[in-house]
């Protein structure tokens, strides 16, 4: 009776090892990423929206008979509105100075926002790189896009200008 032993191949323990960890090092680098980077994509609804509602703005500014921007703080007359299942808040309120305007009382921040909300008639400084003019506009966007306690919060005036007042990707 001759037992022929074939070749035993096959990984040692240590090498499996080793590729274990590996992985475990590269997705420790890449899963972060992949979150901010998700993050960033969320902002673009912000982005989008609030260009629309300049659009709309704009639009309703131009068909009435003296320019005006809509006075008050409701979407409705100048015809936007969110689609879907919107993460942000939009706001929307003429500005009552060359630097300033203030936030409508019937504004309600996320309940996912534990920070700074935007309170009733809380009043904004105009950032340097946003003006605003007089008989302007400016609408905001506030939204939890990463389930933090932070918020992310946009504005754009009726100059197109567009700032990020507070980022939540990098907080």
């Amino acid at each position: 009776m001759v037992t022929s032993f074939r070749k035993q191949e096959g990984f040692t323990l240590i090498e499996l090892m080793i590729v274990v960890a590996i992985i475990g090092i590269l997705a420790a680098i890449a899963i972060p990423n992949f979150v901010a980077y998700q993050a960033k994509s969320r902002q673009s609804e912000a982005k989008v929206n609030l260009g629309a509602i300049f659009t709309s703005a704009t639009a309703f500014a131009a068909e009435q008979s003296t320019p005006t921007y809509l006075p008050g703080s409701t979407l409705d007359p100048i015809g936007w509105s969110p689609s879907g299942n919107p993460r942000y808040t939009y706001w929307y309120a003429t500005t009552s100075g060359a630097t300033a305007f203030t936030i409508p009382a019937s504004v309600t921040a996320p309940t996912s926002c534990n920070t700074a909300a935007p309170a009733t008639n809380k009043t904004v400084a105009a950032s340097a790189s946003s003006p605003t003019t007089a008989a302007g506009f400016t609408a905001g966007a506030m939204g939890n896009i990463d389930s933090d306690a932070t918020c992310d919060e946009w504005f754009i005036n009726d100059q197109r200008a567009l700032s990020n007042e507070r980022n939540d990707v990098g907080a």
